[in-house]
């Protein structure tokens, strides 16, 4: 019993984090805002542990090398924990199974935010179609390298129907399902990898 609630709070705790450091990659690979006080707030939070890695680890074309280093750290580490609270501290013996288990559940991180993104955009484009609230523009930042070639194929029925959500949100389905494939293949063990659920 003790064991389980430490492992829900050890995994959600890590999880938060996770997303935080997944977003900060996201935010920089999509050029979002950085005055976005949500922006901002992460960018604060990931700053500590980025700032010494970059110094070792640079930059290749617009991807944040130090920002995925620092994913598959806190998976590592996370996997690490997790698999000494669940009782199978053997399964760090073999790093590149645990880094490729990093990797899916980064892989699966990074859909379901894009997943939530979109829920967000589209959910507020209802409610408030002309906010700029600093969250829903940060998701519709995140989401539109998605949704702008969509548009360029099929550009919005009539001049106002925009199904390139529609269109989005089935692409995320099937990357979710070849994920779950290709953690099937893997062996993933869900208790131990952080965003494979």
């Amino acid at each position: 019993m003790f064991a389980s609630i430490l492992h829900l709070i050890v995994y959600s705790l890590m999880s938060l984090f996770l997303v935080i450091v997944i977003l900060r990659f996201l935010l920089q690979l999509v050029r979002a805002d950085f005055y976005n006080p949500v922006s901002q707030g992460i960018v604060k939070i990931t700053m500590p542990l980025l700032k010494p890695l970059r110094r070792f680890i640079p930059s290749i074309a617009s991807i944040d090398t130090a920002s995925v280093v620092l994913i598959l750290l806190v998976q590592l580490l996370a996997t690490f924990i997790l698999s000494l609270i669940v009782g199978v501290p053997g399964v760090m013996t073999n790093p590149l199974m645990v880094l490729i288990w990093g990797f899916v559940g980064a892989l699966t991180m990074i859909s379901g935010i894009f997943f939530w993104c979109m829920i967000i955009s589209i959910v507020g484009s209802f409610i408030a179609p002309f906010s700029h609230h600093p969250l829903l523009t940060l998701a519709n930042q995140i989401i539109d390298p998605l949704a702008r070639p969509i548009r360029k194929i099929i550009p919005p029925l009539g001049g106002m129907l925009d199904i390139s959500p529609i269109i989005i949100l089935l692409g995320l389905k099937v990357v979710d399902m070849l994920i779950g494939r290709l953690a099937f293949f893997v062996g993933v063990d869900p208790r131990m990898v952080l965003g494979y659920w």
